[in-house]
Parts: C-alpha cells; sequence; structure tokens
C-alpha cells in the first residue's frame, strides 16, 4: 500500500488486554502501519478514552473514526478490506 493512502490508525491498548494483541496482529497481517497508545502508561491516551467517554480497550481509531472492540467487520469497511 503506498504510504499517501496509508490511513492514519491509532490502537488505544492495556497491557492485559488479549484483544488488543489480536488488533494489533490482525493489522499487521494486513500490512497496515499503526501507532499503539498504552492508556495504562500514557495519561494522553487515557484522557482520550474519557473524552470519548469509552470505558474499554481496544479502540481503534482509523482517520480519527473510533471503533471499540475487535469489531473485524467495521475495521474491514473503514480499512477498505475485501
Amino acid at each position: 500500500m503506498p504510504a499517501s493512502s496509508q490511513p492514519r490508525i491509532i490502537i488505544l491498548t492495556g497491557a492485559s488486554c488479549p484483544w488488543c494483541n489480536r488488533v494489533k496482529d490482525y493489522l499487521k497481517e494486513k500490512r497496515f502501519r499503526f501507532r499503539e497508545v498504552n492508556v495504562e502508561k500514557d495519561p494522553e491516551g487515557a484522557r482520550e478514552l474519557k473524552r470519548r467517554n469509552i470505558m474499554g480497550v481496544p479502540v481503534i481509531l482509523i482517520n480519527n473514526r473510533p471503533i471499540v472492540g475487535f469489531d473485524k467487520a467495521k475495521i474491514d469497511k473503514l480499512l477498505g478490506i475485501k
């Protein structure tokens, strides 16, 4: 995928979250780059969850559009994965 068409992906994660690892593995498998923000270590990431009134992780932000949990259908739709 050309860098110019690469969507901005941020994954808000927690240390003991198995679904967070599944999301990261899935995006790596599909060759998407992403930035991981561990909300337990990053106060700004924790504030972002609170601001969005979201209580759990993973939260995947694709071009600033949130997906709560590993919702593969929504991830595929936003990333154009067939």
